[in-house]
């Protein structure tokens, strides 16, 4: 069990004592939370996992996405258990310190819904608030409508709650965006792999600056030695993990089909950024179809996809009154 460093603020008061004063800094301190890194087992894989907070809270599990780490929470993770909260972010199968299943079918919806579920098996909960961001948040999602009586509630960032698709989601795609759209180039194992793996840093920041082509600087919300902890996770473990979840599209359609009819029924809280280069395309209009208990809507002014990182202390000032509100409720 090793030992890591997040930032901190000692400003941050607990979750009762919201709203804070304007201008209140959550991310960025001097001091330093001190948060562990450990190796669970659940669900026939390891996960390695970052775990801070007092076992005992309340749990929140937050969730990453494509092409994102545990790391990618990094902002978020002191500042939600400084709160009074026992956080538990694991790097998802497929990534980071965490199994990587060869076959494809091993990345499908039951198998990662099942994975955060097993993490509160772990620490003997009952149920977590469960975040989510972009590929994390379908997977939160998912958790509320296939396992409700493990959450107690639901957020999700860049990714709202939609209704499942009428259609398989690859013909849908087709016919939608055609053959060129990136989800069907994901689909064929091994192209878009060898592709992303020949140079990875270049890969990353194109993802980072919101590019699929063609080259980009680096963003200025992450510096260089934070990209250089993706670059160099990547470069060990590649993409094919990754890509794998994005190759069980049409199977998480096929063997859900009782998702038509259930909804979400504890609070949601959906956040999105006003300048998210994907937000056209996730419908968040519709999202009242599948939410069906308490559900909010935040929406960061400028803030691109990667908003937990881009704009941390918003996300945070917004996730913690969202907590509150839950222990409220």
């Amino acid at each position: 069990m090793s030992r890591l460093p997040f930032p901190r603020s000692d400003r941050l008061r607990r979750s009762d004592d919201w709203p804070l004063p304007e201008g209140t800094a959550l991310c960025l301190a001097e001091t330093v939370l001190a948060s562990t890194e450990r190796l669970v087992d659940t669900n026939g894989v390891q996960l390695r996992v970052i775990e801070a907070g007092d076992r005992g809270a309340p749990v929140v599990v937050l969730a990453h996405g494509f092409p994102e780490l545990a790391y990618s929470w990094r902002h978020q993770i002191p500042v939600i258990a400084e709160a009074g909260y026992h956080v538990l972010v694991p790097d998802q199968r497929g990534y980071g310190g965490s199994s990587r299943p060869e076959a494809v079918e091993d990345y499908d919806i039951h198998s990662l819904t099942g994975d955060l579920v097993g993490l509160l098996d772990d620490v003997d909960a009952q149920q977590a608030v469960f975040i989510g961001h972009d590929w994390g948040a379908m997977v939160v999602w998912h958790t509320a409508l296939l396992h409700p009586g493990r959450v107690r509630a639901a957020a999700g960032l860049s990714v709202p709650p939609i209704p499942r698709a009428r259609s398989r989601p690859t013909e849908r795609w087709r016919q939608k965006f055609g053959d060129d759209f990136y989800m069907l180039r994901f689909q064929e194992p091994g192209r878009a792999d060898a592709e992303m793996e020949a140079d990875v840093a270049a890969t990353m920041s194109r993802m980072f600056a919101g590019l699929l082509t063609g080259s980009a600087p680096l963003p200025d919300w992450i510096n260089a030695d934070e990209f250089e902890h993706y670059v160099t996770e990547f470069s060990r473990t590649g993409f094919t993990g990754a890509l794998n979840w994005y190759r069980n599209y049409d199977r998480n359609w096929e063997s859900t089909p009782q998702l038509a009819d259930t909804q979400i029924t504890v609070p949601a809280l959906f956040v999105g950024g006003t300048a998210d280069p994907v937000g056209p395309t996730m419908r968040p209009e519709r999202a009242r179809e599948v939410a069906a208990g308490p559900y909010t809507e935040e929406w960061i002014e400028g803030a691109g996809h990667w908003v937990q990182q881009e704009r941390p202390d918003d996300v945070n000032r917004i996730l913690l009154a969202f907590l509150s509100e839950v222990e409220r409720s």
